[in-house]
């Protein structure tokens, strides 16, 4: 009996043993930001109404704006300049493809979806850049994709008949992100009277590169430009604004981002 009562005691101590590994080894964790953010970002992208009326608000707005501009004398032919990404063409699949990967953004994989010419449109933008183009507004795509893309990029634009989807219009990256050069040259030719993006970089060189402080200060001093010359397009899942609170430093490891972004985040 005693063996017995000390077999017993083993067993028992084994079973609660095995039940306090267990319940530890699924503690929960905090969910990684980098992956499951833009996950949860690009399915309200792709399911939400909200999304899709904030994008016909934006180019409606720019619709009724081009018929105000369209009515002032200019010593230039008129010209709209338009981001692509998440501004026409929305790459949410591509979001999630790498999210539910584990992974985030990377040149090859981005490459790799670009290459296929799928990415359907933005609400409301080719309706309103074919309508620009009717009124005689010529339409310049100036992206931070590479000349690799190009090919890719025209057919993509070309698959919804988006206007003056060729060579001279299309102003890919070359040196440098920053898209004021490839502003100043179609100003050269054109009075650019409204600009489209998802990113501030995409209508001031003000905002390239800078802190999040100064990012928001002086989106406030711009105020006046939004709605007006400047057309913003919603995209939660990426951008400079994401760059911004860790400083730009890309080379930082996930778990690093991660970090710095969980303490910018308000919490009560």
């Amino acid at each position: 009996m005693k063996r017995n009562g000390i077999l017993f005691g083993l067993l028992i101590t084994a079973f609660f043993g095995c039940k306090t590994t267990q319940s530890v080894s699924h503690q929960p964790t905090e969910p990684p930001l980098l992956t499951s953010g833009p996950a949860w970002a690009a399915l309200w992208q792709q399911q939400s109404g909200e999304y899709k009326a904030l994008c016909f608000q934006a180019y409606q707005l720019a619709t009724w704006r081009l018929d105000q501009y369209l009515q002032t004398k200019s010593d230039k032919p008129l010209a709209v300049v338009t981001d692509i990404d998440e501004t026409v063409l929305d790459n949410s699949p591509y979001s999630v493809h790498q999210a539910l990967a584990g992974k985030g953004y990377d040149p090859v994989s981005w490459k790799e979806w670009t290459a296929k010419a799928i990415a359907d449109t933005v609400p409301g933008a080719p309706a309103f850049f074919k309508y620009a183009a009717s009124k005689g507004v010529q339409v310049f795509y100036i992206t931070n994709r590479e000349e690799a893309e190009r090919e890719a990029t025209l057919q993509n634009l070309r698959k919804y008949n988006f206007p003056f989807a060729d060579d001279q219009h299309l102003m890919l990256k070359t040196t440098t992100s920053g898209k004021e050069p490839r502003r100043q040259q179609v100003l050269q030719q054109f009075d650019i009277v409204m600009l489209f993006g998802d990113n501030l970089s995409d209508f001031n060189e003000i905002f390239d590169k800078k802190p999040f402080e100064e990012r928001n200060s002086n989106a406030l001093n711009k105020a006046s430009l939004f709605g007006s010359k400047y057309i913003v397009l919603p995209n939660p899942m990426y951008g400079d604004w994401e760059g911004a609170i860790y400083n730009f430093q890309y080379k930082l490891s996930p778990q690093q981002k991660d970090s710095i972004m969980k303490r910018s985040m308000k919490n009560y």
